[in-house]
């Protein structure tokens, strides 16, 4: 479904990504894992366009994405909740999901509504309520609401788990994990917590520094030495 092929990134004279590869199956989690500026967000928002790839290609579902425009990659079925959330405060939170649809056939609005609904609930009960207000937990599932309401084929899921307690954290990876095999969506997380990443993906790849370093199995890499002392012990890349 995605394939992305010596991908170079840079900010200004700085190289964010220095060549990387990847490729996503139809229906897979993949789960991207590394230290706090490894440069995984970046390698979402050149998948998005956002920071365009200097060198490399990035291919989705057979088309050649790496130089088109976000809005287009939105309508051929890439969606991106971002790092931090970043939902319209002061817009409520149905305001906020119809912002998601914008680009989504307008026949499917009541169903994808409530799609959304039913995996987050809560949602639901404060759909009249400003987005500034709810819990940070509630902000991230109306983050990942507001993505799904684009009907994407691929999700790109950005520290869903960032700064929230233990059990929203289940809450959260439980949804995903709901996406996934009830929905049958492709999701890419990238996720500092490298344990509840790898338990939920099927496969995975480490991050360091711009450049993929490792690969394999969620399994394969949770029972990896490295990744061990590195990810999952109190250890840092």
């Amino acid at each position: 479904m995605l394939r992305i092929e010596g991908v170079h990134t840079f900010y200004g004279a700085i190289e964010a990504l220095k060549g990387v590869d990847l490729h996503v199956e139809e229906g897979e989690i993949v789960a991207m894992i590394g230290a706090n500026g490894a440069g995984k967000s970046t390698l979402l928002m050149t998948i998005c366009g956002v920071t365009p790839a200097r060198r490399g290609q990035i291919v989705f579902d057979s088309n050649d994405i790496t130089a088109e425009r976000t809005d287009n990659i939105v309508r051929r079925g890439i969606a991106c909740s971002p790092e931090g959330r970043r939902i319209f405060p002061r817009m409520s939170v149905l305001e906020n999901l119809r912002m998601g649809a914008l680009t989504s056939d307008p026949a499917r609005y009541d169903d994808n509504l409530a799609t959304v609904f039913e995996l987050f609930p809560r949602l639901k009960e404060r759909e009249g309520q400003r987005g500034g207000t709810l819990s940070g937990g509630e902000q991230q599932m109306l983050a990942i609401g507001r993505a799904l309401m684009s009907e994407p084929t691929l999700l790109l899921l950005d520290e869903p788990s960032l700064g929230l307690a233990p059990l929203v954290v289940k809450q959260i990876f439980e949804a995903i994990h709901r996406i996934n095999s009830q929905r049958r969506m492709t999701v890419l997380l990238v996720e500092q917590n490298a344990h509840h990443a790898l338990r939920l993906a099927h496969r995975g790849y480490v991050m360091v520094t711009g450049q993929i370093t490792m690969t394999g199995t969620g399994r394969e890499l949770l029972e990896n030495p490295e990744v061990k002392a590195a990810y999952l012990e109190g250890g840092h890349a």
